[in-house]
């Protein structure tokens, strides 16, 4: 087959363990999903859950060892980190359900969604889309993946992000509203899963500004740590 131009090359993250690459389909993510970040958004309650998407190229490969440069934006005045635990999809599946998600789930990782959150709040004032403040480049940090057997007991592990040697958020991951089997379930009903795409399941509070020169490090217990100096 030829092509107009050379297409960009398929984007992946590393798996622990392995010389293997987990390519990525798409990311969604999952909005207000821990209790206190939906009251400090100023939501409350077991909403229903809801998804916004980014693009795959939008992911940062954090690799262990170092901290890895995380850009600064364009065009904001106000980036916010979000700590979450990404979940990697390796058995694709539509209305799967909840006794079932399980089987679908490669492994975890750590994640960050970044967030414009000026130009989020401001799309949100005059009801307009989004996207701006959620999927622009380099806004999906991940660390490398572990797979589903070498996690642990994922449903209870600790979450938590260091900004400059000080906690700025910290949780437990069974403090979901909707823990990873119902996410998955809920997905599968509104797009047919892939092999490959990554669900980023949600914040817990705390979310907050970096500017340039501030160094994030992001645990959840059972998988490997990922660090960031932003630049």
């Amino acid at each position: 087959m030829q092509y107009v131009f050379t297409p960009s090359p398929m984007v992946s993250v590393p798996i622990t363990g392995s010389d293997a690459e987990f390519p990525v389909h798409r990311i969604y993510c999952v909005g207000r999903n821990y209790v206190e970040h939906a009251q400090e958004m100023g939501h409350s309650g077991r909403e229903p859950p809801f998804f916004f998407m980014k693009p795959a190229d939008a992911v940062l490969v954090a690799a262990p060892g170092s901290p890895t440069a995380l850009p600064y934006p364009s065009l904001t005045h106000n980036l916010h980190h979000e700590i979450e635990l990404v979940v990697a999809i390796g058995k694709g599946g539509q209305n799967i359900p909840v006794a079932q998600a399980a089987e679908h789930i490669f492994g975890y990782a750590v994640g960050l969604d970044m967030t414009r959150r000026d130009l989020q709040n401001d799309m949100k004032s005059q009801g307009r889309p989004w996207c701006i403040g959620k999927g622009f480049d380099h806004s999906a940090p991940i660390g490398p993946i572990t797979p589903k057997a070498a996690a642990g007991d994922i449903d209870h592990a600790s979450i938590s992000l260091q900004v400059n040697g000080t906690v700025k958020q910290h949780s437990t991951l069974e403090q979901l509203i909707w823990n990873v089997a119902e996410t998955i379930a809920q997905l599968s009903n509104a797009w047919v899963l892939q092999p490959g795409d990554l669900i980023y399941t949600g914040t817990p509070a705390g979310v907050g500004a970096v500017v340039q020169g501030d160094t994030l490090v992001g645990r959840i217990s059972g998988l490997v740590s990922m660090e960031l100096k932003v630049v």
